[in-house]
């Protein structure tokens, strides 16, 4: 929780909303704080006019859940992308990981995290529905099933999978394994586990 450092209400509540930043702590939040208030013309303001413009106009996308300032986004309504095959994704983070990567050229669905019965998410909490949707469509030849390795990553993916299986469609999961550049030494068990199942001819 945290703590006031001075009796300075305006301030208190800048650390107070920075803290609640995923990765930025209480003394990490004191720290930003005082960077803006160091640079008000140069990172401060502007910064304050971003956030505004990004509040005021970027919105999830209607058919994939990408945020952009069009809607549909740019990426769904691009000529140059591959409409037979949808990449789901639990998160934006994930999409634009993907495009960093630059080597994926299909569609996207983002559904907005994983299946979890101890947090209470359940399909109805997640874009699913619509992927369903999507499934139907004629054009639609695989689905590329790209959650995290992770035991509700997993379950998710299990689930969506029986969900569409009655469509006339691929249906097919990220490789997880030995990575590039990784030392068996330092792989956990299970990716090495995953490694060794996944195995396929030299």
């Amino acid at each position: 929780m945290y703590k006031s450092p001075s009796n300075n209400n305006e301030l208190d509540h800048l650390i107070s909303l920075l803290s609640k930043i995923p990765g930025l702590g209480p003394r990490s939040a004191r720290r930003a704080a005082l960077q803006l208030i160091k640079k008000k013309d140069s990172l401060m303001r502007p910064l304050a006019g971003a956030l505004s413009d990004v509040a005021e106009n970027v919105h999830p996308c209607v058919t994939c859940g990408n945020l952009d300032v069009e809607n549909p986004c740019h990426i769904c309504e691009s000529a140059k992308r591959d409409r037979s095959i949808v990449c789901v994704i639990e998160d934006v983070s994930d999409l634009w990981a993907l495009e960093r990567a630059g080597s994926f050229r299909g569609l996207y669905h983002v559904i907005g995290g994983t299946l979890s019965a101890l947090d209470g998410v359940g399909p109805d909490d997640l874009n699913i529905k619509a992927l369903i949707e999507r499934a139907s469509d004629p054009d639609l030849n695989e689905v590329i099933i790209a959650t995290n390795a992770t035991v509700d990553g997993q379950t998710t993916a299990h689930y969506i999978t029986e969900q569409i299986k009655g469509f006339d469609i691929t249906v097919t999961r990220l490789a997880h394994g030995v990575p590039i550049g990784g030392e068996l030494d330092y792989l956990d068990d299970g990716t090495l586990t995953t490694a060794l199942n996944a195995r396929r001819p030299f």
